[in-house]
């Protein structure tokens, strides 16, 4: 049987994830994400009002015009986490293929939702909801399986395509926690099964490769966490705290050590209120019944006002804005254009790192500034990775022993360490190490 990928974005940047694997006359796509980067150096974009055309010219979403060279129909789209880089581009490109949409169920509902923001196009795929250790037939040949992986946000996989030649294991992204502070661990031992029953590729998230040793787990992310909030119990002050949105594990720390220390915890901020409610809502969560969660901006700014008449001190506000987006909360709490006041020595807390990329550090940059320029005092990077470091790629390969590999998630820089790595363990560039770039074909075996 015939293999090939398809390698259609996310192979010269982080952002915007595409592939497609052909395994004879049948084809499954893996993610269809957004470069947010290339969205916020623009004022005022709306993108669910924008064409595809547009958007693929911005470098924002996949161009996938590239499919067209590929021989077979597509059974399948299959986004591997709800992180936008990976679902932000399904509602302008999966209505030109007939295939439903398989994932996880908060994945699905975060689909659905992009879907209906939708302004440009009418998306109208089937959405099908499959869990992890789950499978389906792909044509007559082939099955799709879901392997549990942990990430930073909840309900990721690890997509496998099970083909006559030999599995291939789409890896992005996931790190390796074995103590995960919600859901199940990474499940090492179906990737040892699949490794011995035979691994024709896989494609790996290289974010992390240039960086030694394991990635810890949440839970050393959870406790550094309480380590600071706890110092702050005695602060009379005001304390405001921002993580990522879709991170509902550290909204979940968050949420519980406020209220340890006396304080109301209140989510703020659009994709504050729609991660955690959705997480909510489909019982991977249960959140005090008094979390107040708002995302409209009146609805915002009328809560800023109540916890300034009641006292600041009773309150922990978890708002957006940790890689200082401009229309995020903390950002416009920095310029003094919401109720909320900060004085000389509030503490605020980013429980973030800054995506790696010009944008985000430019704009994280500035928000750091107003707020100390209003006398706030930083509480800065506590937060582990979401992706993989040396050891945990290490085991990966160790674990399924791939005839190929495809770096992924990252610039030809970003994929000098990773090919470092793979090459002391016996593969080559050009024989089964295949680096490669946005818009290219890989023939595997024909």
């Amino acid at each position: 049987m015939e293999v090939e990928i398809a390698t259609i974005g996310g192979y010269e940047e982080v952002g915007r994830q595409m592939t497609a694997v052909r395994a004879g006359d049948d084809v499954v796509i893996f993610d269809m994400g957004l470069n947010l980067s290339k969205v916020l150096i623009h004022d005022n974009v709306e993108t669910e009002r924008m064409h595809s055309l547009d958007l693929i010219d911005m470098g924002a979403i996949p161009d996938d015009r590239v499919m067209s060279d590929i021989e077979g129909d597509v059974q399948a789209i299959v986004p591997t986490h709800g992180h936008l880089d990976h679902i932000g581009a399904i509602s302008k490109l999966a209505h030109r293929y007939s295939a439903p949409i398989v994932a996880t169920p908060f994945t699905i509902e975060l689909v659905k939702q992009q879907i209906q923001s939708e302004e440009k196009f009418g998306v109208q795929n089937d959405l099908i909801k499959m869990d992890p250790g789950e499978t389906m037939p792909i044509g007559d040949k082939c099955e799709l399986e879901f392997v549990n992986v942990t990430h930073s946000i909840i309900d990721a996989i690890n997509p496998v395509l099970h083909t006559p030649e030999g599995a291939v294991v789409y890896g992005l992204d996931k790190r390796m926690d074995h103590n995960p502070v919600i859901g199940d661990p990474i499940d090492m031992k179906r990737f040892r099964e699949i490794g011995r029953e035979g691994v024709l590729c896989y494609i790996e998230d290289c974010t992390n490769a240039g960086k030694k040793g394991k990635t810890p787990s949440e839970s050393v992310a959870r406790a550094q966490l309480k380590d600071v909030m706890y110092s702050l119990e005695d602060y009379d002050g005001g304390i405001v705290a921002t993580t990522f949105s879709s991170h509902i594990a550290r909204v979940k720390s968050l949420v519980e050590f406020a209220e340890d220390i006396g304080r109301q915890p209140v989510l703020l901020g659009r994709s504050m209120e729609k991660y955690s409610g959705t997480a909510e809502r489909l019982d991977f969560i249960d959140f005090p019944s008094d979390l107040g969660m708002y995302g409209h901006r009146k609805s915002v700014d009328r809560t800023f006002k109540r916890i300034m008449n009641e006292g600041k001190e009773d309150y922990l506000p978890v708002v957006t804005g940790h890689q200082g987006e401009p229309r995020a909360m903390l950002t416009r709490m920095a310029r003094g254009e919401t109720p909320y006041e900060l004085d000389k020595g509030d503490k605020v807390i980013f429980s973030a790192r800054v995506i790696p990329e010009p944008t985000n550090e430019g704009q994280r940059y500035q928000a750091e500034k107003l707020l100390g320029m209003q006398g706030a005092r930083i509480y800065d990077d506590i937060h582990v990775s979401g992706h993989l470091n040396q050891e945990g790629h290490y085991q990966m390969i160790d674990a399924l022993q791939p005839k190929n590999i495809i770096p992924a998630h990252q610039d030809m820089k970003g994929f000098s360490p990773y090919v470092d790595l793979v090459r002391n363990e016996g593969y080559e560039l050009g024989r089964d190490l295949h680096v490669t770039q946005n818009g290219n074909i890989i023939q595997l075996t024909e």
